[in-house]
């Protein structure tokens, strides 16, 4: 149906133009002349027009066809003669619905060339055309382009530079139905690639379909992280959701990221069902560890290192070991089972290094561990003429936006020159990075200005990637945060 006759087509009904959309308010005469209107509570009930302002309540627009009572929810498209259907969406008038449908989201017209229409599913507040509806913080709103299409259903935070994250392309509400569901499609995804379902990242924010919610299980108990505002708002049902599909011992909640400040939202840690568990022995790649849910770092351990422990230990036989940044001593101790000669770890928090020390001894290895900042030890074993076979950067993300990257690039640059002159002849080189601000080529751009100011040369060995259970979505260049490589000093040049 073109435009203009669908325009004229609604006003011989007594439509209203609104936006791109022949839209009806009100019921024909035959059901008496009444106004779709919407309740503080959400609830919706047709009621007559002096009854809109006395309660308090707010007039609704939406594509309705009436039957007297009984009512379907349509779209109509311009260009299209006939009306389609959206299945199961009929609503009986006669008394309110506690359920808003769908259709009736406040929501966002996004601008054209937007990330989103790409497959990425952010929106930044830049890329927003306008809003419709009145959308509060932590709704769920829906997204649609300038022809009035819908893009998906997104959670909504007027307060974050990404004022809106993509949930579904379909119309989804953030209900326990929705969260158990999702949990559910994660698990068996894990389950079907053969990874560990007690130990490891149970749910990847965006990467499983949930954005900013994090869930890390250590056996029986589970760590919770929820990182946006609209799954903070969802504490509650998103334990509801976790009982009924893992039924775990306990719950903590370790909300205590910096991240969370981006949402507006206050850093928390504490219980969310259950009792606080104690100290936890937990045996990661053949090594002991004891973890603490509620004091270690990100939600206890470094989980998206698993894999590489390993990868990297295979080559410490024989060799002298040095482990930056080393936190609980995963890649030191991992060096020191697989063979080491000497090994050193390097970490400026004194809780990590009392932890270090206690793991050493629960796997029977000797650790030579230290408190003290990395940048300042590197200098001082320099200034000693100190020498390594194997040095390990693991360090924290020294950037949590774009706009400090250049400073951090310089960090990263100066920690690898001065690691590049403690190597030995042939020596080896594992260097890591987690921020997702910091591109592959940002990366290795700069440990290649490091090498040609250290007047060395690299020869690369491996590349390595965040554990398989924290998944990459490639139209979200963010799920790939980790990024490592194991380079080899080449001699004589």
């Amino acid at each position: 149906m073109g435009r203009s006759r669908a325009l004229a087509q609604g006003e011989r009904r007594g439509w209203q133009e609104q936006g791109r959309s022949v839209r009806c308010p009100t019921v024909p005469k035959s059901a008496g002349t009444k106004v779709a209107a919407l309740g503080a509570a959400g609830e919706l009930a047709v009621i007559e027009p002096e009854q809109v302002q006395d309660r308090g309540w707010q007039v609704v627009n939406v594509n309705l066809v009436f039957d007297d009572t009984e009512a379907e929810f349509i779209r109509r498209d311009d260009d299209r003669s006939k009306p389609n259907a959206i299945r199961g969406q009929r609503v009986d008038f006669t008394r309110p619905s506690p359920n808003l449908p769908a259709l009736l989201m406040a929501g966002l017209v996004i601008k054209p060339r937007a990330r989103v229409f790409h497959g990425h599913d952010w929106v930044y507040s830049s890329e927003v055309l306008k809003a419709f509806g009145s959308p509060q913080d932590g709704d769920v709103v829906s997204l649609k382009d300038g022809s009035d299409r819908l893009l998906g259903s997104a959670i909504y935070n007027s307060k974050s530079q990404i004022i809106a994250r993509r949930i579904s392309r379909q119309r989804q509400d953030l209900d326990q139905d929705f969260f158990e569901r999702r949990l559910r499609q994660a698990l068996s995804f894990r389950e079907r690639h053969r990874m560990d379902l007690r130990l490891g990242r149970i749910a990847w924010s965006e990467s499983d379909g949930m954005p900013g919610l994090i869930v890390d299980r250590y056996g029986d108990h589970l760590v919770l992280q929820t990182l946006t505002l609209a799954m903070d708002q969802r504490k509650q049902i998103i334990v509801e959701a976790l009982r009924a599909v893992l039924s775990p011992a306990s719950i903590v909640e370790r909300n205590d990221s910096p991240i969370r400040k981006a949402e507006g939202l206050e850093l928390v840690t504490g219980m969310l069902f259950g009792e606080a568990p104690p100290p936890l022995p937990v045996t990661i790649a053949g090594l002991k560890f004891e973890i603490d849910l509620l004091s270690g770092q990100k939600t206890g351990f470094y989980l998206d290192q698993i894999p590489n422990y390993a990868a990297v230990a295979q080559h410490a036989k024989g060799r002298r070991v040095l482990d930056c940044f080393a936190n609980q001593g995963a890649f030191a101790l991992a060096c020191a089972q697989a063979g080491a000669t000497q090994v050193q770890a390097i970490e400026i928090s004194k809780d990590c290094v009392e932890r270090i020390r206690r793991n050493a001894d629960l796997n029977g290895l000797q650790i030579e561990s230290y408190s003290a900042n990395v940048f300042d030890m590197l200098k001082d074993l320099e200034r000693q003429n100190a020498r390594y076979d194997l040095i390990v950067l693991d360090p924290p993300s020294f950037t949590k936006s774009k706009g400090t990257l250049t400073e951090a690039m310089r960090g990263y640059k100066e920690i690898h020159l001065r690691a590049l002159k403690l190597l030995s002849p042939e020596g080896l080189l594992a260097t890591f990075c987690c921020s997702h601000h910091v591109s592959h080529e940002h990366f290795r751009e700069m440990i290649n200005d490091a090498t040609v100011d250290a007047k060395k040369t690299l020869r690369q060995l491996a590349t390595f990637s965040q554990a398989p259970d924290h998944p990459i979505i490639p139209t979200l260049p963010e799920t790939e945060y980790l990024k490592g490589y194991l380079f080899e000093l080449a001699p004589g040049r």
